[in-house]
């Protein structure tokens, strides 16, 4: 189970079919060093995306 303190690329390693997820709050840069190492709470500030949505999304 995710958190909002799971790390992104922690997440995309063990479930690569969220990428869409993240792709779909805004989240472009998924390739990126820097986004893999951010948190999904850090991430949906930087959006403006709701962690809960999110969390429930990528928990689904």
């Amino acid at each position: 189970m995710f958190t909002k303190d799971s790390i992104i690329g922690d997440v995309l390693d063990q479930k690569p079919e969220t990428a869409a997820v993240f792709i779909s709050i805004g989240m472009h840069c998924l390739g990126c060093p820097c986004s893999r190492s951010e948190t999904i709470g850090q991430a949906c500030a930087v959006h403006g995306a709701d962690v809960d949505d999110l969390l429930a999304k990528l928990n689904a």
